[in-house]
């Protein structure tokens, strides 16, 4: 609210705060946090002692429902690794959920879904700074995974009977040195091309917003060059 000029101190913003029902603060990283105002907030008068009370009751049960102030001993999740994270079951939940999730815009002559049979013997080329960059699959917030489960839309399509050529044309999402002959070469020689165009967090990200909707540096022309 301080950002925003809605208050004018992080007294005010405390005091604000607390009337509106709020009763958490994400604070990670600051040394002068809201919360510690709360005192000097009671003190003055500004919010009561029955206020606070209101609002950390159901701050702490909550906390206390989810166990965190249990021994590790009886959170039952503290014993799980990835033999069970990556289990083949909850990696078949998760493809199951990838797939469910897609949004098909346009499906031309029927074009998707890809069948590997339909593949074998053919040339299929994965252009575009997408294509085999595991760094900048990961939106914001995101958990950072072990490598050998990340599955870039090279590696994926490797697992059909197909062969497979990459071209990135640029490096990173921003792409601001463009390689117009790898994508041309790629794409020319290919009987599929699968275009794999987008931001990421190095272009969009909390607090970096974009001013417009259009494809970052020059990957708008390698998106025409590869259709041309």
């Amino acid at each position: 609210m301080l950002g925003h000029h809605y208050t004018r101190t992080f007294l005010e913003t405390a005091v604000a705060s607390m009337n509106a029902g709020c009763n958490l603060e994400l604070s990670y990283g600051m040394r002068n946090n809201v919360f510690m105002h709360i005192p000097q907030a009671l003190a003055m008068g500004n919010i009561t002692l029955q206020m606070l009370r209101d609002r950390v009751r159901p701050l702490f049960y909550t906390r206390m429902r989810l166990g965190e102030f249990d021994p590790p001993a009886m959170n039952p999740y503290s014993t799980l690794d990835l033999s069970v994270v990556q289990s083949p079951e909850h990696r078949s939940l998760s493809l199951e959920a990838a797939v469910k999730s897609f949004v098909l815009l346009k499906n031309v002559r029927g074009t998707l879904p890809l069948r590997a049979q339909d593949l074998r013997g053919q040339r299929l080329a994965v252009v575009g700074p997408f294509a085999d960059n595991p760094r900048v699959l990961f939106g914001d917030y995101a958990p950072v995974p072990e490598p050998q489960y990340i599955y870039t839309p090279r590696r994926g399509l490797e697992t059909l009977a197909a062969n497979v050529s990459v071209a990135a044309g640029c490096r990173e999402p921003q792409c601001q040195r463009y390689s117009r002959a790898d994508v041309v070469g790629a794409a020319g020689a290919a009987d599929v091309v699968v275009v794999c165009l987008g931001t990421g967090i190095d272009v969009e990200t909390e607090g970096k917003d974009r001013s417009d909707l259009s494809l970052p540096g020059h990957q708008l022309e390698l998106l025409q060059d590869a259709v041309q």
